[in-house]
C-alpha cells in the first residue's frame, strides 16, 4: 500500500475573489471616526485561528490616537492547550509588546474575566465623570458581539444586548452603549459601542482570502463551497488525515471526501448523487464549530509576523489604491453576472 503524502503547497487561484468591502463596513468606518473622541479604549479583536489574516490596517489607519486592546477570540477553535500553542501565544505577545494582547473565548469565564479587570484598570486609570466609554472592533465575524455578550452577563449579570449568528453582517450599524461594569462609590462604570465588522478593502493573498473565508469573515456565497472544502481538506492533512477518517481514507482529492461525507449524512440528491455544495457547507460548519480538529490556519512565527507587518505597511500606505482594486474587482464580478443572466 503506497504511504499517503499530503500537499505541501494549495495551488494559487488567481479567479479567487479578493473583496469584500461592503457598504456598511464604510459606512461603520466613518461612524467610528466620528465617535472617537468620546472612547478612552479600543478593543480590537482578531480570530485566534487566523492572527495575522484577521488583522485590519483601517483600524490603526483610522482609530489611531486610542490606547488599543487586542483580544484574540475564539482561543477554544484553535487551541487545546499544547505546548506549541503556549509559544504562538507568546511569540505575537512578544511581536506586538508594549501593546496589551489577550487571548479569549467568550464561552470561556476566566478569559472573560481577564478582560474585565483589564477595562477596570485602564477605566480607573483615565476617570471621567460619565464612566468609561470603549469601543469593540473587528473583521466580520471575528465574535465582537459573542464577547460584547459575554463581558455583560459575567460583569452586571444581564442577558444579550447583541444579536449574534454564523454568517457575517448580523450587526450592520454602530450599537447602543452597553454597560459591561456597574459604577461603585469607588470606581466608574465601563460602557461597551459594539460595531459592524469591517473588511479590508483587498486582499493581495488568495490563501489569505481562503483562510478568511473558512472561518466565515465572508458570506458562503462568496467562495465556492467545494473550493473552500478543498483547502480545509488541504489544512486536515497537515494536521492529520484521521479527522475525517469516519468518511473517507486518507485523500487530496476533495470530491471523494465528499463523497463520503455525502453517504454518510444522507446528503444526496435524486438518484443517490451526492450534493457536493451541502456536503462541503457541513464539513466546513463542523470544523467552525470545533468539531473537526482545533488548530490554526495562519503559520505563527518571527519571521512571518514581520513579513506580515511589512506587507500591511504597504498595504497602509496604498490603501486608496486597495480600495480601487476591490471596487474594480466588484464592478467586473457585476458585469459577469448581467452577460451570464442575459
Amino acid at each position: 500500500m503506497a504511504t499517503f503524502l499530503p500537499r505541501l503547497v494549495f495551488p494559487t487561484l488567481d479567479s479567487l475573489p479578493r473583496s469584500y468591502f461592503l457598504g456598511h463596513h464604510r459606512a461603520g468606518l466613518n461612524k467610528m471616526k466620528t465617535m472617537l473622541s468620546s472612547i478612552d479604549l479600543i478593543i480590537e479583536c482578531r480570530d485566534y485561528r487566523v492572527p495575522l489574516s484577521s488583522r485590519n490596517p483601517l483600524f490603526e489607519e483610522n482609530l489611531a490616537g486610542r490606547q488599543r486592546l487586542i483580544v484574540y477570540t475564539k482561543q477554544d477553535l484553535g487551541s487545546e492547550g499544547r505546548e506549541a500553542d503556549k509559544l504562538r501565544e507568546a511569540t505575537i505577545r512578544d511581536f506586538h509588546a508594549p501593546t496589551p494582547i489577550l487571548f479569549s473565548s467568550h464561552k470561556t469565564p476566566r478569559s472573560i474575566r481577564t478582560i474585565l479587570s483589564f477595562a477596570r484598570a485602564h477605566a480607573h486609570s483615565s476617570y471621567t465623570l460619565t464612566g468609561s466609554r470603549m469601543m469593540i472592533v473587528g473583521m466580520p465575524n471575528v465574535g465582537k458581539s459573542s464577547l460584547l455578550n459575554a463581558l455583560r452577563k459575567l460583569g452586571v449579570h444581564k442577558g444579550k444586548a447583541a444579536q449574534t449568528g454564523d454568517q457575517p453582517g448580523v450587526t450592520r450599524k454602530i450599537g447602543t452603549t452597553v454597560k459591561i461594569i456597574a459604577a461603585t462609590d469607588a470606581a466608574q462604570g465601563v460602557y461597551l459601542v459594539d460595531t459592524p465588522g469591517v473588511f479590508v478593502p483587498y486582499v493581495p493573498n488568495a490563501e489569505a482570502m481562503l483562510k478568511l473565508a473558512l472561518c466565515g469573515s465572508v458570506k458562503d456565497t462568496i467562495i465556492s463551497p467545494t473550493t473552500m472544502a478543498d483547502y480545509l481538506l488541504f489544512q486536515l492533512n497537515l494536521q492529520s488525515p484521521v479527522l475525517y477518517g469516519e468518511w473517507a481514507p486518507p485523500t487530496n482529492d476533495v470530491m471523494a471526501l465528499l463523497a463520503g461525507v455525502a453517504r454518510k449524512t444522507g446528503r444526496l440528491q435524486r438518484g443517490g448523487v451526492p450534493d457536493f455544495d451541502a456536503s462541503a457547507l457541513w464539513l466546513i460548519q463542523r470544523w467552525r464549530t470545533g468539531h473537526l480538529g482545533r488548530f490554526v490556519l495562519d503559520q505563527v512565527t518571527d519571521e512571518s509576523l514581520r513579513r506580515d507587518h511589512m506587507e500591511i505597511e504597504n498595504l497602509s500606505g496604498s490603501l486608496s489604491q486597495a480600495r480601487r482594486l476591490g471596487k474594480e474587482e466588484r464592478r467586473l464580478r457585476s458585469k459577469a453576472r448581467h452577460v451570464e443572466a442575459g
